[in-house]
């Protein structure tokens, strides 16, 4: 785990969104790491890893997809490292489905309970099957998304990979 530093959190001390709830719920160590978000950016998890001084292969995005669940289909959490981006079939092999596609914002934002650049895996209004990439374990600790834009929370992947129930399989698109 990373150094404790007075932004390490145990307990009630978070700064008040779902998913610094759900980790002083169950217990967990983190790190709240906030950033100003500039408005302008173009892909919050580099913007993250940039403001934050953090090597990109350690900051994770929170991607929602969709998939099919007999006549209907269902949303799931695709988590990945910012330095690189979803392979939607690598996705849908995780899930065990022969086909992924990236959810409608709207409905993921609804689902989430979270905002675009904002979707943490953690404390989503509604639960959804969650993967993350095998990566992920190389690293002591990794970054994602706290529940706004400009807030990241740092945690051990055995913790993200507990608290929510995860898959861990390859996600990321290769070359």
């Amino acid at each position: 785990m990373a150094k404790k530093s007075k932004d390490a959190r145990v307990g009630s001390h978070g700064p008040g969104t779902p998913a610094t709830t759900a980790l002083d719920a169950a217990g967990v160590a983190y790190t709240a790491r906030a950033y100003v978000h500039d408005p302008s950016s173009s892909s919050y998890g580099l913007e993250a890893a940039q403001a934050l001084g953090v090597d990109p292969e350690r900051v994770f995005k929170t991607l929602m997809v969709e998939i099919p669940a007999g006549a209907s289909s269902q949303l799931c959490v695709a988590v990945v490292p910012v330095a690189g981006s979803l392979d939607l079939k690598a996705a849908a092999a995780a899930f065990g489905v022969k086909k992924a596609a990236m959810a409608d914002l709207a409905a993921a934002e609804r689902r989430s309970g979270y905002v675009r650049g904002g979707i943490s895996p953690l404390g989503q209004r509604l639960p959804s099957p969650t993967a993350v990439d095998i990566s992920a374990l190389d690293h002591e600790t990794v970054l994602v998304s706290g529940g706004r834009r400009g807030f990241d929370i740092e945690l051990a992947p055995k913790d993200l990979v507990r608290l929510t129930d995860a898959i861990v399989a390859p996600l990321r698109a290769v070359g």
